[in-house]
């Protein structure tokens, strides 16, 4: 390929994606660009499993400590955050590695954004603060009544998702799903898709390892540091709001700890379901010792 070309390497939480971006990136002599949606903030360090300071250190990484979490991350954000990353990295390198499981970041480099309509700031502003006063489940239940059709495919887990989408029917009387075109944007550069598979009996003990790492590394201990700004969007996620929930004793630290596993057990198998719908992603084994060789070959 004469043109520059980014590869991807995308997958599951746990998955082992890290170290085979990070191996390929260095075999090229270029940098990363990591699509992960919480990895990007400063004040977040155990619990989202950032790249370690060896790794970064070994290979440059665009979006990693790159905003805080009173910054508004979304994927338009990343969308352009990532362009201009891939431009400056095309400007050393003929070849980038785009690593992440976070499938709409990805989706929003490959292919671009849907217009969404505009969101009244003072409707925004009653779903944050009916969130924050009302928690996940009553939000779960304004977009199950609100906007059937995005429920039926929503992440439930996530609040970010779902307030985006109760803001949009409330702000146009219209499903978010309606707006979603469906036109992928031209991009400059070449995109290769490599998904990373593993049995799932196999990722969910390496899920399970690694939440109990996790802790021994210091996880209730940064969890109990972010305690103040628990109601941030960035916070509202697997690890954290667990153990939020143990601070106000509401369950034990061995019942957090569990429900951290189960519910990033859940997010990877919701990761998996959305990679699986894009068929241009190769899917290889992580463990495979010639994987690497397998990638550079389809340059």
């Amino acid at each position: 390929m004469d043109r520059p070309t980014v590869i991807v390497i995308c997958g599951p939480t746990a998955v082992g994606k890290t170290p085979v971006a990070t191996n390929l990136a260095q075999k090229l002599g270029t940098e990363i660009i990591s699509a992960d949606s919480r990895q990007c903030y400063r004040e977040l360090n155990i619990g989202v499993a950032k790249p370690t300071e060896i790794e970064l250190r070994t290979v440059p990484h665009y979006f990693i400590n790159s905003h805080s979490i009173f910054e508004d991350v979304n994927a338009g954000v990343f969308e352009a955050y990532a362009l201009q990353a891939a431009e400056t990295i095309f400007q050393r390198n003929r070849l980038a590695v785009m690593v992440g499981g976070t499938g709409l970041y990805i989706k929003a480099f490959c292919e671009g954004l849907d217009e969404m309509p505009f969101v009244d700031p003072v409707i925004r502003q009653q779903v944050v603060e009916s969130f924050k006063q009302n928690g996940l489940s009553y939000l779960q239940e304004q977009v199950a009544m609100k906007d059937p059709t995005f429920w039926m495919e929503a992440e439930r887990e996530n609040p970010q998702r779902l307030m985006r989408a109760l803001e949009v029917v409330l702000s146009s009387g219209k499903s978010i799903t309606s707006f979603r075109k469906g036109k992928k944007q031209e991009r400059p550069f070449e995109i290769i898709k490599i998904g990373l598979e593993l049995p799932r009996s196999a990722l969910y003990d390496r899920i399970n390892e690694r939440v109990d790492k996790m802790v021994e590394q210091g996880l209730i201990e940064e969890a109990k540091v972010l305690l103040p700004y628990r109601n941030e969007n960035a916070l509202q996620t697997v690890g954290y709001r667990e153990l939020f929930e143990y601070f106000d004793e509401r369950i034990s630290l061995q019942k957090a700890i569990d429900d951290i596993k189960i519910n990033t057990r859940h997010y990877a198998k919701r990761q998996l379901t959305w990679f699986k719908k894009d068929k241009d992603i190769t899917w290889l084994n992580p463990l495979n010792h010639d994987l690497i060789q397998v990638v550079l070959d389809q340059i």
